[in-house]
């Protein structure tokens, strides 16, 4: 049965399966832990299913997937669809030609990259970029912005969690629909 949306218990189910950690990585924050989602079999195999039917109609051409978690979601429905999956990574960690994207910490200053090449020169191409949980938007809002400087067509963005205490889905929607599964 294709789903494009997941009911209500089937969000819970996910929701129940992520561990909060008090006080990580600092005083006063509650960390999402999705390790615990990942290495639940059903919990895992819902939500890439989810993400299969709600993407197999897309005509995408690449996923990409953004450093680390990114990457677990993103090469695993990459492979269900069929088609290419692309890495963005933290800065020093692609060997050839790359375009780099700084953005803001809350101390500080980070980069993203991707290969030049990602996308094998297809004009146009259909992207998803993914990853696990949206708080700031600060790092999807670069790959997004790499995205873009490669002539290629971000379709839309995908998160397993949207943290909506900072607004990070709305900043992301001036550069390409937003979706999340889960929101808190």
């Amino acid at each position: 049965m294709s789903k494009k949306i997941l009911t209500q218990d089937e969000k819970n189910r996910l929701l129940s399966s992520i561990r909060s950690i008090e006080n990580f990585p600092k005083e006063g924050i509650i960390f999402k832990d999705i390790t615990t989602l990942l290495n639940d079999k059903d919990a895992y195999a819902l939500t890439m299913q989810h993400f299969e039917d709600r993407y197999k109609d897309y005509n995408l051409d690449y996923i990409a997937g953004i450093d680390s978690r990114g990457f677990i979601f993103g090469a695993a429905l990459a492979d269900r669809l069929g088609i290419g999956f692309v890495p963005v990574r933290k800065k020093g960690k692609l060997p050839s030609t790359t375009a780099c994207e700084k953005y803001e910490l809350e101390y500080g200053f980070d980069e993203v990259e991707i290969h030049l090449d990602a996308f094998r020169g297809q004009k146009n191409a259909r992207v998803l970029l993914i990853d696990d949980i949206i708080v700031s938007g600060g790092t999807a809002y670069a790959a997004a912005n790499l995205i873009n400087k490669l002539d290629v067509n971000l379709v839309e963005m995908c998160f397993l969690m949207d943290i909506k205490i900072l607004g990070g889905a709305q900043k992301l929607q001036k550069v390409a629909p937003v979706y999340s599964v889960l929101e808190i």
